[in-house]
């Protein structure tokens, strides 16, 4: 059922007729389409993104028909890989994860095999979903967990001042980054925190304020990999 169905579309001269070309780019349309509608339910994304995901599949399909060979349709395959760039800036693990689901997609498609490029994009958007629904590799009380800026003078000994205040108000408290600002008069410093209890931002905001000169500092909610800061 996997084997090529388009194999009685191709030419004896083994060149593409339109049909097939037709048949393979209208499947990876769909299929990109797919993809990207599943992973936007479930995931944070921009439209363009979404976009990329749902071309990408007939663009690879495309390229693949075009080599129509083993050897063409390796180099194809590395050329397309070291050549895209979706994004200005570095993206995600699950964003990198979602662009070579839709490749491999339009790999499939373009070799004539658009029964295993559903099958895989089914279970691919599958899993997808019930991995987000569940909250799977979530941290443990994931709800609590917060990223917390706090600019300080450059002259404060930024090492254990905040030390009582974490111990009031959450539960574990990591330092991620330092980051000078304004010429090196300032400090940035980034925490990943989580909360005893949720609704006590406020109480530590006012706390950290007396702390830092009543310089910036900004919470908000950990939608991103602490390591990618």
């Amino acid at each position: 059922m996997l084997d090529s169905v388009f194999s009685t579309l191709y030419n004896s001269g083994e060149t593409v007729t339109v049909s097939a070309f037709l048949l393979i780019v209208a499947v990876a349309l769909v299929l990109g389409a797919i993809h990207a509608l599943v992973y936007r339910r479930f995931n944070r994304c921009t439209s363009s993104f979404a976009v990329t995901l749902a071309t990408l599949p007939p663009v690879v399909a495309v390229v693949i028909l075009m080599v129509n060979g083993s050897i063409g349709a390796g180099i194809a395959v590395a050329g397309a890989f070291s050549l895209v760039r979706f994004r200005s800036a570095p993206g995600s693990g699950k964003e990198i994860a979602a662009v070579f689901t839709s490749m491999a997609a339009g790999l499939a498609c373009g070799m004539g095999s658009p029964a295993l490029a559903v099958l895989f994009t089914l279970i691919l958007c599958a899993a997808d979903a019930f991995y987000s629904v569940i909250g799977f590799g979530g941290a443990r009380g994931g709800e609590r967990l917060r990223l917390l800026h706090i600019t300080v003078p450059e002259s404060l000994e930024y090492a254990e001042i905040f030390d009582d205040l974490f111990a009031r108000y959450t539960t574990r408290a990591r330092l991620l980054r330092v980051k000078t600002a304004n010429l090196g008069s300032l400090n940035r410093l980034s925490y990943e925190i989580e909360l005893k209890e949720p609704g006590t931002e406020k109480d530590l905001i006012d706390e950290l304020r007396c702390r830092n000169g009543n310089l910036e500092i900004s919470l908000s909610l950990q939608t991103e990999d602490p390591a990618e800061l």
